[in-house]
């Protein structure tokens, strides 16, 4: 363990196939875009630190396929998440309807009650929209989720994201303090004149 990471944070990306969950996370972790990625098969997996409020995370990231064959490694997949991104295609609301399914499947196979979780409503760089920004804001408040739209092309809200996510875990203790308290961690404090929401620029709604 690094001396200075504050902690090790397991983040979840679900959501149906093709919505951009790949894009999105290479564009996170490698700043790269591939137009031609291939599907997932089975699981992907990254690590990337980040720093947020002056607290460094070590971030290990797990990517899955969307096709329902993969899905006999779901439940150790879900095991001591602390963050999960959902994702859905503004370009297809098929994949936005399909978000209750994958919400059902978090609850179900979870284990920890306050998992922190992010709606990510990707590809809005495509012309032909069929989800609504403000549809998406709905659904993310009903269910107690963090929201932002992204797309992993222009890389408009990929890194707002996930730092969202992380400071929201941070802000959590009880998700990863256990797992750290051994090491005498101390968080340090916000610094100066930061007004909330880092480099979003008021993209992020947060609950």
């Amino acid at each position: 363990m690094d001396e200075d990471v504050l902690t090790t944070l397991k983040i979840l990306i679900i959501g149906e196939s093709g919505v951009g969950k790949s894009s999105l996370l290479l564009r996170f972790t490698d700043d790269t875009f591939d137009p031609e990625l291939a599907a997932t098969i089975g699981v992907d997996f990254k690590v990337k630190t980040i720093s947020v409020d002056g607290n460094k995370a070590k971030l290990a990231i797990w990517d899955t396929a969307g096709q329902e064959r993969f899905r006999t490694l779901t439940p150790s997949y879900y095991r001591g998440a602390q963050g999960v991104i959902l994702v859905y295609d503004v370009t297809r609301r098929d994949t936005f309807v399909k978000l209750d399914n994958w919400l059902t499947e978090l609850e179900t196979y979870c284990t920890r009650n306050d998992i922190v979780k992010m709606l990510v409503g990707n590809k809005i760089d495509k012309e032909n929209r069929e989800v609504d920004r403000n549809e998406g804001l709905k659904f993310a408040r009903k269910h107690s989720m963090l929201f932002i739209e992204a797309s992993a092309k222009t890389c408009d809200g990929v890194q707002c994201a996930f730092e969202e996510l992380v400071e929201k875990i941070i802000q959590t203790p009880g998700l990863w303090e256990s797992e750290s308290q051994n090491r005498g961690v101390k968080l340090s404090n916000k610094e100066e004149g930061y007004g909330g929401g880092g480099a979003c620029g008021g993209y992020c709604s947060m609950l």
